[in-house]
């Protein structure tokens, strides 16, 4: 605890019992990844769990976890099965680096995940405070962590002043992380702060009566916990941003549907789209060019439109006017398949037989067509 205050040191010999303490009383006990407590699983939960709520994560971890039981059948998989299972849980770098990270641990510790921390901490997409998790919560070895809800807790009970983005306070944070850690039931104070920062020292209106650490909290005790930690701060929110698309809906006449693979940045990175343009007549061109030849016999054709779909972003609101061209050709004979270009069946991935990661919207357009071909079939 070098560098801690006389009063510092008190309170972080405080927290860690205090913690493990009401865990067993108040903590999650029963959540997914808590059984069958490995390195492999922990590590998914704690990548899920970045920038999403354990509810919303729940399901998505357990479909993961029964299509990719371990690391090696991870690493074995296409990206598109990985996608696929990730889709609607946003934030898509996070499966690009799970399925890179354990391509490393196969190629590089064969197939064992890694119990050093720096080695651990090596791997794409697996942070300090990560790889702290990982190893306290399924190792139960001793590293802080320092993730946004402990923050939360830390600068409340500490009474951290500045903003938590600047690297002097980052410091001072991660000083404070490793003294309140302690060097028994440490996978239990890990589970146990971050329970805690989730569910009762929330951002907003915080169940201070409910904490175990309120006999010690700064903030509590001078009714400053809606100050801290200090918000960053804002710049005059600029109006939010909205953007027009057209995406192709190229059908052939078996009913497959032309999907192409979005650049790995970016929104939607590495999922499979429609093909997108800024314009309807750039969507034109665009169709004319690629479904030449058989596909289009008709000199006369246009797309057709289909309602536009609204969809939210964190930063900006997308619309997407739907364009459908009806080839007249089968597969074989439109265009070909490649990398980035690929014909789906409806049926195919409503069924689940494909292994496709798909955006929302798209996924909808997709149902819409094919209910609407069933009808007019019918």
């Amino acid at each position: 605890m070098t560098g801690l205050r006389e009063r510092e040191r008190r309170r972080a010999a405080f927290i860690g019992p205090a913690l493990v303490g009401w865990h067993a009383r108040s903590g999650r006990h029963d959540l997914p990844w808590q059984q069958q407590r490995t390195l492999y699983r922990v590590w998914v939960s704690e990548i899920m769990l970045q920038q999403t709520q354990v509810a919303t994560a729940t399901p998505y971890f357990e479909r993961f976890m029964a299509r990719f039981p371990d690391v090696a059948t991870l690493a074995a998989a296409a990206l598109d099965d990985v996608l696929h299972l990730w889709t609607g849980l946003g934030y898509y770098a996070r499966a690009r680096n799970l399925h890179r990270a354990a391509q490393q641990v196969v190629a590089q510790h064969g197939g064992e995940m890694p119990t050093d921390f720096a080695a651990l901490h090596a791997l794409p997409g697996i942070g300090r405070s990560t790889a702290g998790a990982i190893l306290s919560l399924a190792g139960g070895q001793r590293h802080a962590i320092l993730d946004g809800n402990v923050k939360r807790v830390l600068a409340r009970v500490f009474g951290i002043e500045g903003d938590m983005a600047t690297r002097e306070v980052e410091t001072r944070m991660w000083s404070l992380a490793e003294a309140c850690t302690p060097a028994e039931d440490v996978a239990t104070y890990t589970q146990a702060v971050m329970d805690l920062g989730a569910t009762v020292c929330v951002r907003s209106r915080p169940a201070c009566l409910l904490c175990p650490l309120q006999p010690e909290c700064s903030a509590a005790s001078t009714g400053r916990q809606h100050e801290l930690p200090r918000p960053k701060a804002r710049t005059p929110r600029a109006a939010r941003r909205a953007r027009v698309v057209f995406m192709l809906l190229a059908i052939d006449a078996a009913g497959a549907v032309l999907l192409e693979r979005r650049p790995t940045r970016g929104i939607w990175g590495g999922l499979w789209s429609l093909p997108e343009f800024d314009s309807d007549a750039a969507l034109a061109g665009h169709a004319r060019t690629l479904l030449r030849g058989p596909a289009l016999q008709r000199p006369d054709w246009q797309p057709r439109a289909l309602g536009p779909l609204e969809h939210a972003f964190t930063h900006f609101d997308l619309t997407i006017h739907p364009r459908v061209v009806e080839c007249e050709a089968t597969v074989a004979d439109a265009v070909a398949e490649s990398r980035e270009l690929r014909w789906c069946q409806p049926e195919a991935w409503q069924q689940g037989r494909e292994t496709l990661g798909l955006p929302a919207p798209v996924r909808t357009l997709l149902e819409a067509v094919a209910a609407e071909r069933g009808a007019l079939s019918a």
